[in-house]
């Protein structure tokens, strides 16, 4: 199948091997056309570690020609580019074409559906609890991938295509997904941000000097402690409304393929087989800018509306943001578009499965 991969970092390059060594055409594109020169100027896409591939693959030029060459749309952006993202491809979407949102936040999937209704167009949206993949780019053209998951939670908008998403998925991506009750479930699912908090407060002066650390040695006990502490709040909303996701004991385990502990064991058993990756070398990162915003502010709105407020994940947007030097919560900009916080719990668990009228 061709797919067109909206984004060309870590994550896109990452999956963008995957699909071409498991026989598909992947094509690139990149919003600002910067990240994806050296491979439109015919350098060959390299992966190596957990994924070994070395090829020429396509970009795109744009958003319209990306769309229009394409069985299937990925995207793989952080959280703060997917509007800008969405917003190009969506005059462009034709009816029944699948979009997939790798690494699902703050609500994304009923931003485009909303859009898409109002032109008209019924496409199904599938969304991942998290990435196919582990990766950090080393270079115009290569990709290093840490880890290829084991399994994945996947939900669609609208619910009841969830077997055509899943099967798409196994064709693409091969026997790892694993069928979550919905779009909400799939927005309670997302651990990166509660857990990225966890390691960025409690390492943030290594990040802000530049050091280089083992991220799974520094998830210690203390660290675990906060990581577990946030997965709690976040299964008290998940089971507010009737919903079984996944507990960041079981994430850490099946993505990361060590035995069944705490948070900082599983983390330093990782560590210490040579896995565990290195922390942010920045204050400029994504576990702030995006989690923060995108992740981490989601998890509060709902607490909000369910009656089980996430403290601990408002604290960190307190935090993070007194750090930052602003509000970072008013970097999100998909959820004040969407109005959520004027729904009923009903309201929205009824909106996450069957999305918007199309017009």
């Amino acid at each position: 199948m061709r797919v067109s991969i909206l984004g060309a970092g870590s994550i896109a390059f990452g999956v963008a091997g995957f699909l071409a060594a498991a026989g598909h055409e992947p094509v690139l594109w990149s919003p600002s056309g910067r990240a994806t020169q050296a491979l439109a100027a015919g350098a060959p896409l390299k992966a190596f570690g957990a994924l070994e591939f070395e090829g020429k693959v396509a970009t795109a030029a744009s958003a319209a020609g990306a769309v229009a060459t394409s069985d299937v749309l990925f995207l793989a952006l952080p959280g703060y580019g997917h509007r800008v993202a969405l917003d190009a491809v969506i005059p462009h979407i034709r009816p029944g074409q699948p979009i997939i949102i790798s690494s699902h936040s703050s609500f994304g999937a009923l931003y485009l559906a909303r859009a898409l209704a109002a032109r008209g167009v019924s496409a199904p949206i599938i969304v991942w609890g998290t990435t196919l993949l582990t990766a950090r780019v080393q270079g115009p053209d290569t990709v290093k991938v840490n880890t290829v998951r084991q399994k994945i939670d996947v939900a669609t908008l609208p619910k009841e295509a969830i077997e055509e998403g899943h099967a798409l998925c196994t064709t693409l991506f091969g026997d790892r997904f694993v069928r979550r009750d919905g779009l909400l479930a799939i927005a309670l699912s997302n651990l990166n941000p509660q857990n990225h908090l966890g390691i960025a407060l409690l390492n943030l002066t290594r990040m802000e000097k530049g050091e280089v650390w083992g991220q799974g040695e520094h998830v210690t006990p203390a660290v675990g402690r906060v990581i577990e502490a946030l997965d709690a709040e976040r299964l008290a909303i998940a089971a507010s409304f009737g919903l079984s996701v996944r507990t960041v004991r079981e994430h850490f385990s099946l993505s990361f393929h060590v035995p069944m502990g705490s948070v900082s064991e599983m983390n330093q058993q990782m560590h210490a087989e040579g896995r565990g990756g290195f922390g942010p070398t920045s204050f400029d990162s994504r576990y702030i800018f995006e989690d923060v915003p995108f992740g981490l502010v989601p998890t509060v709105l709902l607490g909000q509306l369910t009656g089980r407020p996430a403290t601990l994940h408002a604290a960190g947007v307190a935090l993070l943001s007194a750090a930052a030097g602003r509000d970072l919560a008013a970097d999100n900009n998909l959820l004040p578009a969407l109005g959520l916080d004027t729904l009923s719990v009903d309201a929205l668990a009824a909106l996450c499965a069957t999305g918007y009228p199309v017009v």
